[in-house]
């Protein structure tokens, strides 16, 4: 039975019991597998089982939780988040512009009430018009509070709305009941609060424009690698050049990029040629030759000619929609740390509404005088200094802002979990070629015996190799090539599996094999036996060549180390990892590369299908194991291994296959991205530890733990702005992980 994933932008959360709820509406609907909803980009991900529901159903469901779910399509313009973002934050801005200039004039009022003698007001007028001034801010700016609190009351639950409708809404009745019908109250409890609801109104309407100033600065990431997508293309049809919007390319257009301009699509050069900037996908600044034949990618520069390509990969294929959705969905995950985080705020605001209750009547029963004026501040104080919109932020806010800087250093986190299973890992299985090394032969010595001629010792063997499918032929042929040796013809041909080849060039015998091939063809000599032996210590593998039945040289080819492996290597130790090198070469070659790079643990002559094996025997010894591949033949590791790391340039195999993707392709980027999970995971326990603080020490303050001791009662007000505070203090500490630098050295 098949599966879909969709996404919706959800409308109405406010906190982490509201994330809860909308996370077990979607869940509770039959043919739905998985639902993870998040507070800080307010959306949420399903994936379900489209033969057994919609998302209208899935939309409905949302609906019935009390909350509005949007879905986003494909097709939709790549602003509309910001838009809606930007919406949201005028709406807030005006209802708070609105409400602070009432609350000032409320506050002024209550000052002129609390210093009566020196007005010329009647009390009980005084008491009328603030009434008139603070019914607007409750029932305009507070609406939202009210509505949210009501839909909760509903579906017979809480969230951060129930508890600051309840402790202004008290205030407010208590204020309007002592103004009206005065003799309802003895002489000593006729008080009202109008300040103390307006002004806790107008806080936490501040608070929450700061918040959403801030949430808007954590998806800067994705804005960026959105702001490189070019608008339009000049495509040619039928003969004409035609400036068309980027969403009508096709595949098989041919387009023009002229110097300057950005690459539109992804696509394979035709004619013409130039040098293209893709430091956007890889890090690297140098740019990229690029000629008939070559690969391009949309979003890169064209840096010097003129060139057509033909598109290969439009709209949501293209390697940049992929990397943005990449992003996306890394920070709509959820870590392990945060499904704990929401569980405990799901049951918090029931328990504190307990707690004020309980509250409540231990200051009327045992207060003093008036006892329930004392009662009832202590019952709105807790009511809003317990809110738990920091503890539902504390983990999304992070995750988010860590996985942006992630994509803007090139590297992809595709999930939460991969991000806090990261900065557990304490092994690291490093594939050699390709990883460590650069994953292409190279010849690195030529020797040549009797003062024969090097050169014409490389054109002889490159001319034998011409024929030979070995991927070490390449490397040779390369070579010749690159000196512009000519090759000869070959007469007669014979592949030696294991061995070597033997062939006839020119009427001249040649063989050209490894050192058991010349043994067999009793062609051995101490002469050359410590040459190879030395040659094979440094992690080269010797070719010996033969003319006519006499030795005359070899060649050494290797796959060199890139030239940061050893550095990243060195860091990673210094990190407390330990580093195993895995390969397929022979254990020779194997322990010389592992030699120079200061690794202790190699795994050699580890054939593909036995690596996943590998990884699974160090998980058997009680490690935490990340595994370091090209993407591509060392999937089933990288999928075995705790966090798989694939090395790539983009491709959509190296993206499926890790739980993250180096796109620079550089060791030193793994040593990377441990340290940013590390970074973004402390920055998490940071923001928990904060917010349980607060409430831990907040809560029992507001209930009146320190009056017995210090005659001290917090004001509704101050609890107002430490709640808006707490919040804002949670998303700008995550903020500061926007400013992380990894340390190489």
């Amino acid at each position: 039975m098949g599966s879909e994933k969709i996404e919706f932008a959800i409308k109405g959360m406010t906190c982490a019991a509201c994330v809860r709820r909308v996370e077990m509406a979607l869940k509770g609907v039959n043919g739905v597998m998985d639902a993870v909803v998040n507070l800080s980009t307010e959306r949420a991900t399903v994936a379900f089982q489209p033969d057994v529901t919609d998302i209208e159903q899935l939309k409905a469901a949302v609906a019935d939780a009390g909350y509005e779910a949007e879905a986003i399509v494909a097709d939709r313009s790549a602003d509309w988040e910001r838009l809606a973002r930007e919406e949201r934050y005028r709406t807030l801005f005006r209802h708070l512009i609105f409400s602070a200039s009432l609350t000032v004039l409320i506050v002024l009022g209550s000052m002129a009430e609390m210093v009566g003698h020196v007005t010329i007001i009647p009390q009980q007028a005084l008491w009328i018009a603030l009434f008139v001034l603070t019914t607007p801010v409750l029932l305009i700016s507070g609406r939202q509070f009210f509505v949210g609190a009501w839909k909760a009351l509903k579906h017979s639950t809480a969230d951060m709305n129930t508890l600051i409708a309840l402790g202004t809404g008290a205030a407010y009745l208590y204020s309007m009941v002592a103004t009206f019908l005065p003799d309802f109250f003895p002489e000593n409890m006729r008080h009202v609060y109008y300040d103390t609801t307006a002004v806790i109104i107008t806080l936490v309407l501040f608070g929450r424009l700061l918040e959403a100033r801030a949430k808007g600065r954590t998806s800067e990431a994705i804005k960026k690698l959105m702001g490189l997508q070019p608008k339009t293309a000049r495509v040619i049809r039928d003969g004409q050049e035609l400036d068309l919007p980027i969403e009508q390319v096709q595949v098989g257009d041919l387009i023009v990029v002229r110097p300057g301009e950005r690459i539109p699509v992804d696509g394979r050069v035709v004619s013409g040629s130039s040098t293209v900037d893709e430091s956007m996908l890889t890090g690297e600044a140098m740019p990229v030759k690029k000629s008939a034949g070559d690969p391009v990618i949309g979003a890169t520069i064209n840096k010097t000619g003129s060139f057509q390509f033909k598109a290969t990969k439009v709209g949501r294929e293209t390697v940049l929609a992929q990397i943005i959705r990449l992003v996306q969905e890394a920070q709509g995950s959820k870590a392990p740390i945060q499904r704990l985080a929401d569980f405990v705020a799901s049951i918090f605001v029931p328990v504190v509404i307990g707690i004020a209750i309980l509250a409540f009547f231990i200051w009327w029963r045992f207060g003093p005088e008036p006892q329930f004026i004392y009662a009832l501040v202590t019952l709105v104080t807790v009511l809003i200094i317990a809110c738990p919109c920091a503890l539902g932020l504390a983990t999304p806010t992070s995750i988010m802002v860590g996985t942006g800087k992630g994509a803007e250093l090139g590297i992809l986190i595709k999930s939460a979990e991969a991000l806090e299973t990261a900065h557990k890992i304490d092994t690291i299985v490093l594939d050699k070629t390709g990883t460590v090394t650069v994953g292409q032969p190279t010849v690195t010595d030529i020797v040549a015996f009797d003062h024969f001629d090097t050169d014409r010792l490389l054109q002889l063997a490159a001319t034998v190799e011409q024929n030979s499918e070995h991927p070490l032929a390449g490397a040779i042929i390369a070579s010749a090539r690159q000196k512009g040796l000519a090759l000869g013809q070959v007469d007669h041909f014979n592949a030696l599996p294991g061995f070597g080849v033997e062939a006839e060039v020119d009427g001249d015998q040649l063989l050209l094999g490894n050192a058991a091939l010349m043994k067999d063809r009793g062609l051995a000599a101490a002469e050359w036996e410590a040459i190879t032996a030395a040659l094979a210590d440094e992690g080269k593998t010797p070719i010996m060549i033969a003319l006519n039945g006499k030795t005359i040289g070899l060649i050494a080819i290797a796959d060199p180390l890139k030239e940061e492996s050893p550095k990243a290597v060195r860091k990673l130790q210094e990190m407390g990892l330990e580093v195993v090198l895995m390969t397929g070469d022979n254990r020779r070659t194997a322990e010389a590369i592992g030699r120079r790079l200061g690794i202790q643990r190699v795994l050699a002559e580890v054939l593909p299908d036995a690596k996943a094996m590998q990884v699974r025997s160090l998980q058997q010894e009680g490690k935490i194991v990340a595994m370091v591949g090209d993407g591509i033949n060392d999937a089933p590791a990288l999928a075995q291994a705790d966090v798989g790391i694939a090395m790539g340039t983009g491709t959509d195999i190296a993206m499926e296959a890790g739980d993250m993707t180096l796109m620079k392709g550089k060791l030193t980027n793994v040593v990377t991205a441990i340290q940013l999970s590390h970074a973004t995971m402390h920055n998490i326990k940071q923001n928990l530890f904060g917010s349980f603080i607060y409430n831990s020490l907040g809560i029992p303050i507001a209930a009146g733990a320190l009056y017995p001791f210090f005659g001290l009662l917090l004001n509704p007000m101050i609890a107002a702005a430490a709640m808006a505070a707490s919040s804002v203090t949670v998303v700008s500490n995550a903020l500061r992980l926007r400013r992380f630098s990894p340390k190489l050295d």
